[in-house]
């Protein structure tokens, strides 16, 4: 694996680092070697993020470079920005590690490798820029057809009540552990941190014309089905079905003929995130699940964010709503996913018979 640092621009501990919290969870992309954050320097990424990998994170590239110099080839912008800008105080670090030779990897919206400069530069010093968000040409997209129904696997679609509510992370956890549970498993990536942890399959959504993205998700199920096999397939979700800024969701449950969801929600959010100051609500969880069941497929369970929450809070807000909604209430980064293991497992054997 090529060893790589991750640039966060002071935001290492805000859910707009999301990107660098990932892949300090895991990846099988990259070996992450450091953190540059100048508000967090000194510090080990795990006493940040939940479930991460102890590893240090340097206040400048230049502390980064005088404790392991000559040990990184690429540099990851870990932060995913409102509108997927390149915030300025990361600039200036771009450039330094390109001129030490260091490739770029970016998932933002703003592509690098349309920067005159950077672009001259990489030029100069052997670096290549890669814009994991740079969309496909139009010739090589693909338009849905209907083949998902030769995908026999049983699909779970993570979808969520809003952005940055940890969808990804819980279809990641559910993966490694059916995989552990000796079921052959596999997921679908829809945005950059999923290609960057390794996922195999998938596509990236909002980078893609909205006239084929059924079609490139159903072509990466189709793929993953055919090289893979795997009995089981969980599809990452994106935003959410009522987010104003851009609803998101029907896509995963009908054009991927997904057999069921598990729902991420975050109770202590009133407002879609970026969105406080609009008169829209994120809806409850029953009233979610209302709206799910309306396309023709069963909420299995629950998993909860517990951003400011205690963990006896999250405890007793999990037991109360599954008491109210009837299925299982699970917190991911506090009791682990071997819950939903079980039940998916049970619901495979149905669905196989």
């Amino acid at each position: 694996m090529n060893k790589a640092i991750i640039l966060t621009g002071g935001l290492f501990d805000t859910s707009y680092a999301k990107t660098a919290h990932g892949l300090v969870r895991g990846t099988e992309r990259f070996d992450i070697v450091g953190i540059v954050d100048e508000n967090n320097g000194g510090k080990l990424a795990n006493e940040i993020v939940p479930h991460g990998r102890p590893v240090p994170v340097y206040s400048t590239l230049s502390d980064f470079f005088s404790h392991m110099p000559g040990l990184a080839s690429h540099c990851i912008l870990g932060v995913a920005t409102k509108g997927g800008t390149l915030p300025p105080s990361i600039r200036p670090q771009i450039i330094e590690c390109i001129r030490l030779g260091l490739h770029v990897v970016n998932g933002l919206h703003q592509l690098l490798s349309d920067d005159p400069e950077l672009n001259e530069l990489a030029g100069r010093n052997g670096v290549e820029i890669l814009d994991i968000r740079k969309p496909k040409p139009f010739h090589s997209l693909r338009f849905w057809d209907g083949s998902i129904e030769r995908v026999s696997s049983y699909k779970i679609a993570v979808l969520g009540t809003d952005c940055s509510v940890g969808k990804r992370t819980t279809a990641r956890f559910l993966t490694l552990g059916l995989r552990e549970a000796g079921i052959n498993t596999e997921m679908i990536y829809t945005g950059q941190t999923g290609w960057m942890q390794g996922a195999g399959y998938g596509f990236i959504f909002d980078a893609t014309l909205n006239d084929f993205i059924s079609g490139e998700l159903e072509g990466a199920l189709l793929k993953c089905f055919n090289e893979k096999q795997p009995r089981v397939i969980l599809i990452e979700g994106q935003s959410g079905l009522r987010n104003p800024s851009g609803p998101c969701g029907a896509e995963f449950i009908l054009s991927a003929a997904s057999n069921a969801v598990i729902l991420q929600i975050v109770p202590n959010r009133t407002y879609f995130t970026g969105l406080e100051y609009y008169p829209a609500k994120i809806p409850s969880a029953g009233d979610e699940i209302k709206l799910i069941e309306c396309y023709g497929v069963p909420v299995i369970a629950l998993t909860v964010n517990t951003e400011g929450m205690s963990p006896d809070e999250a405890l007793l807000f999990a037991t109360n709503l599954e008491n109210e909604v009837n299925i299982p209430v699970v917190l991911p980064i506090g009791q682990g996913v071997g819950r939903l293991v079980n039940l998916i497992t049970k619901n495979l054997e149905k669905h196989e018979n």
